[in-house]
């Protein structure tokens, strides 16, 4: 279901809660929103769409592919950089600092654990999206 989007500042900096496998259709939830709005946004975190857990969906620029991680933590990370972003769920654009490569350990769709490095543009939304389950707005 395509979810209307979050506006509110003190929900989005509220800190998201850890998601378990009941969690499975805000994540399906959030890729729909994400395709819905394809056109002007890369990525979302789930308190994007009123839901405070930590689950981000993601365009993957190697292959084109929308993709979900569950509570993802960065690990490690190397390259940083000043860029301007934006963000749906808030008016404009801010100056912030990112990582051109990181490694994010997450939970894939069957709650696996897993471990992914990424760099890049896709390293830059997925760092953007994890601040948001954390309450860090740009």
């Amino acid at each position: 279901m395509i979810r209307p989007i979050m506006k509110d500042p003190l929900f989005l900096s509220k800190k998201s809660e850890t998601a378990n496998i009941s969690d499975m259709p805000v994540a399906l939830d959030l890729l729909q929103t994400l395709g819905a709005h394809a056109h002007e946004c890369v990525g979302m975190a789930a308190n994007m769409i009123g839901v405070s857990k930590k689950i981000i969906v993601f365009t993957d620029e190697a292959d084109g592919m929308n993709k979900i991680m569950f509570n993802p933590v960065i690990a490690f990370k190397s390259g940083e950089y000043e860029v301007e972003e934006g963000c749906l769920s808030l008016p404009g654009v801010r100056k912030t600092k990112r990582y051109n490569k990181i490694t994010v350990e997450y939970q894939d769709m069957n709650f696996k654990k897993k471990t992914g490095k990424f760099s890049g543009f896709t390293a830059q939304i997925i760092q953007h999206e994890i601040d948001m389950t954390n309450g860090i707005l740009i």
